[in-house]
């Protein structure tokens, strides 16, 4: 079983992201908690009750986590912009053998979830963070209240879209990813209690 687990926007700040997804969703988002393993910290918002939307950024309080940072984090700069978006997977040992590009399984714990993701060792993850992340829940997966968002489509934009499309169709089947030749860019059309919003 390999589905859409969530969505990543990356920012500056926690505040800075959350601003952003406010104003293009007209939606706060809401909590989240740290990830003493990588200096990180996120707020969590549900795209119906089984997927969701995550802000995360550099815990500036927490100290150097000793390696690279998921997300492509320590390289991250300008406005805050979905940076990645992550799949969840039942066997992540099995898609590792087939995508050992998508870096090496870490176990995470925060309060009562506990899941495995691939990392790479320097956090940028195949096609500009156009691949997506790997993850495998070993405690059963968040479940949200639904606010009435959900995930309508989601465009990857990558120089190399033929070869990207080529490999999500092997990996995926979800007919709300698309792959678009262009600059890099990920976009999410997404519903809203005040309509059809755009986040990017």
């Amino acid at each position: 079983m390999i589905v859409f687990d969530h969505l990543a926007v990356s920012a500056a700040t926690l505040e800075v992201g959350i601003d952003h997804v406010d104003r293009a969703l007209g939606h706060r988002m809401g909590p989240g908690g740290q990830h003493a393993q990588m200096g990180t910290h996120n707020r969590l918002s549900g795209l119906g009750r089984s997927e969701y939307l995550e802000v995360i950024a550099i815990d500036s309080d927490a100290p150097p986590p000793g390696r690279p940072r998921w997300f492509d984090l320590d390289r991250r700069s300008g406005p805050p912009r979905i940076g990645n978006w992550i799949v969840r997977t039942d066997d992540l040992d099995a898609l590792l053998r087939r995508y050992p590009e998508a870096g090496i399984p870490i176990t995470f714990t925060r309060g009562a979830y506990r899941w495995r993701m691939a990392v790479p060792d320097d956090g940028i993850l195949p096609y500009d963070g156009c691949f997506p992340a790997l993850i495998e829940w070993l405690s059963p997966p968040p479940v949200f209240a639904d606010e009435g968002l959900r995930l309508i489509a989601l465009t990857l934009q990558h120089p190399e879209a033929d070869a990207l499309a080529g490999i999500l169709s092997e990996l995926l089947d979800d007919p709300r990813v698309g792959v678009e030749p262009g600059p890099t860019r990920i976009t999410a059309a997404i519903d809203t209690p005040r309509g059809l919003r755009t986040l990017t």
